[in-house]
């Protein structure tokens, strides 16, 4: 007796749902990887390009300008087109990737590079919790989504990993010719994904009102606006903080080991968060161990409890972000995901902002800027407790 289509179609779904999620985690990756690629070697960058350190600095800072001025629209055109908004995100990453590799001698080439890599960024990000709903049966979704928001912090730790270590083999040429290679075979893999059969969500032109009147959308945001505030922080001050208290060239190592905590907690908060519905008390316990570990450094620094100490706030706070994700997908839908996903990755970016240019004021005192840290977990601790216990239907 043969089977019915419907039945076919799902079938063949089940079977592709780990290439296609394989193909975007890659390109996830490959943005953050793209962003980051003169994170590392920031000093050497500048000489080999006759510019300042700030002028280097700006490579990176286009991205988040880029994301605040084009996250809602790109969110928007997700949530209508999803082929044709993360095939524009494969194809602006790749080209932004290749455009740089064409004079690794050029600063105003690389920036140009830059700029189109960082139209993709916000298009490619804002299918995280999509892609899931699109090959994923619901008991895997947040499995899915955890290791679509976890190869983010892949990316970072493949960036600061390597950058150095390419062009000491290679000079900047190989860096950027690796860097467009995993580019344009990460958007190939993507777009063949695109050809694979997924489940049918509704494409909708969705008006932002609805924004306006759901104030859990917004407190997921406050999170995120923390979270991505303080990782960068941390990550851009941390070496000032420790050579003050006489830790010279342990920042480097620390970060490594706090992001790959956090790629940890990734994988393993979200489904513990909903095999518990704890999603809350992930937000609460995150928040906290940000004020906790801020305070005991202010204290006391020795190397153990700096490794220790950023390790848990990696794994905790960087481990939320999928929590978060995964809890906005649940609450408005498949339908809405692009639109509350860009916001809420919005919000994480203007957090990475403001929250760096708080601590740059106390940085002369290295006390005083843990302390800033510290203060900015209150608000974050308070929000976290604001948020319903239990996750909500999707909302009208």
């Amino acid at each position: 007796m043969a089977r019915p289509p419907r039945a076919d179609h799902a079938a063949r779904v089940h079977a592709f749902r780990w290439p296609a999620l394989a193909a975007f985690a890659s390109l996830v990756m490959t943005t953050q990887v793209l962003w980051l690629t003169f994170a590392s070697v920031t000093t050497r960058t500048a000489d080999h390009l006759g510019v300042s350190e700030g002028a280097v600095g700006d490579l990176a800072v286009v991205n988040a300008a880029a994301f605040v001025l084009l996250a809602i629209p790109a969110g928007r055109w997700m949530d209508r087109s999803y082929e044709r908004a993360l095939a524009a995100g494969a194809l602006f990453t790749a080209a932004g990737a290749v455009v740089r590799a064409l004079d690794p001698s050029s600063y105003g080439v690389i920036l140009a590079g830059q700029v189109i890599m960082s139209i993709g960024q916000p298009l490619v990000l804002s299918a995280l919790t999509k892609v899931a709903a699109r090959h994923f049966p619901p008991r895997e979704q947040t499995a899915a989504i955890s290791i679509a928001a976890g190869a983010q912090y892949a990316g970072i730790l493949v960036a600061v990993l390597t950058s150095a270590w390419l062009v000491d083999r290679g000079g900047f040429g190989l860096l950027l010719v690796s860097h467009a290679v995993l580019a344009v075979l990460s958007a190939a893999l993507v777009l063949l994904s695109l050809r694979a059969p997924a489940h049918a969500t509704d494409a909708q032109r969705t008006p932002l009102g609805f924004l306006r009147s759901d104030p859990l959308v917004w407190r997921l945001a406050g999170l995120l606006f923390l979270g991505f505030g303080a990782y960068n922080a941390i990550a851009t001050w941390l070496d000032a903080i420790l050579v003050d208290f006489g830790h010279r060239d342990l920042a480097g190592p620390v970060i490594a080991a706090m992001t790959g905590a956090g790629v940890v907690g990734a994988a393993v908060l979200p489904s513990l968060a909903a095999r518990h519905d704890a999603r809350r008390t992930v937000a609460m316990v995150a928040t906290g161990c940000l004020a906790a570990v801020m305070v005991a450094l202010t204290i006391a620094q020795p190397v153990w409890l700096v490794y220790g100490g950023l390790m848990l706030v990696g794994f905790a706070l960087m481990g939320t972000l999928p929590v978060v994700l995964e809890w906005s997908e649940l609450h408005v839908g498949p339908a809405r995901a692009g639109t509350v996903t860009a916001l809420l990755l919005l919000a994480g970016n203007l957090g990475a902002v403001l929250v760096v240019l708080t601590v740059q004021v106390a940085i002369g005192d290295p006390v005083a800027a843990l302390a800033v840290l510290a203060a900015w977990a209150v608000p974050g601790l308070l929000v976290a407790r604001s948020l319903p216990r239990h996750v909500t239907a999707p909302a009208d």
